[in-house]
């Protein structure tokens, strides 16, 4: 499983953001979350998700509101699961609280850490022993060159205007450059242009990527030999 757990930035001297981000996400991927999202420690937020993609969509979200250091953690979650995210537990927890610690001091606010108890390096990817062993199939890359990719991304849209958010907004609304271009009061060519100078066809390739790899390193994570 996914873990997000999100601090916020300068919070000493900023309101607490934490329930209005919160809501902002239920309204975005809601019943895509495990467990409902919870405000743990003061200023910080924890999400718990299945699947790799509302992960990635999940820090997109909280890097474009621009107020959060967000640690991502991979790997096992104890069940049965208990009625809150604060109350739960596991390898994915820990790490996230590894991941945000190094988060605060990264350049796109963004780490991501593996169950620490899982070891998927040492040997050449798709022969350690260790791997071998548990069953579990090495990944494609570790959990250094995925975060190394989505920080990339990262970085890539946070330099991005404001102009282009508006014209990639409207876009992935199901807009035409043309209708765009009408509601903006712009030309349809400067629409193109702001959505060129926006990268936004190199974000939309990228994103489906990063999902698998994210996979990858989960299923080398978590997975276990069958005949055990």
């Amino acid at each position: 499983m996914f873990v997000i757990t999100a601090d916020q930035i300068g919070s000493r001297n900023d309101r607490d953001r934490a329930g209005e981000m919160i809501a902002e996400l239920v309204a975005a991927f809601g019943p895509a979350f495990t467990l409902p999202p919870d405000q743990t420690a003061g200023d910080e937020i924890q999400l718990l998700l299945p699947d790799a993609a509302t992960a990635l969509a999940a820090v997109l979200a909280l890097q474009r509101a621009g107020h959060w250091s967000i640690g991502l953690g991979i790997g096992d979650v104890r069940t049965p699961l208990p009625d809150t995210t604060r109350q739960a537990s596991g390898g994915a927890f820990v790490a996230a609280r590894a991941a945000v610690t190094r988060a605060k001091k990264a350049e796109a606010r963004f780490s991501l850490e593996v169950d620490p108890a899982v070891d998927l390096a040492g040997d050449p990817v798709g022969d350690s022993a260790g791997d071998r062993a548990s069953g579990r199939a090495a990944p494609l890359l570790d959990a250094d060159g995925v975060e190394s990719l989505i920080t990339t991304l990262l970085l890539l849209r946070q330099r991005r205007s404001k102009e282009g958010w508006a014209a990639i907004d409207l876009l992935a609304s199901g807009m035409s450059q043309v209708d765009i271009a009408a509601e903006l009061g712009i030309s349809a060519a400067a629409v193109s242009q702001r959505i060129r100078s926006a990268l936004w066809r190199v974000d939309q390739a990228a994103q489906p990527a990063l999902v698998r790899l994210l996979e990858n390193l989960e299923h080398a994570t978590t997975e276990t030999d069958p005949a055990a």
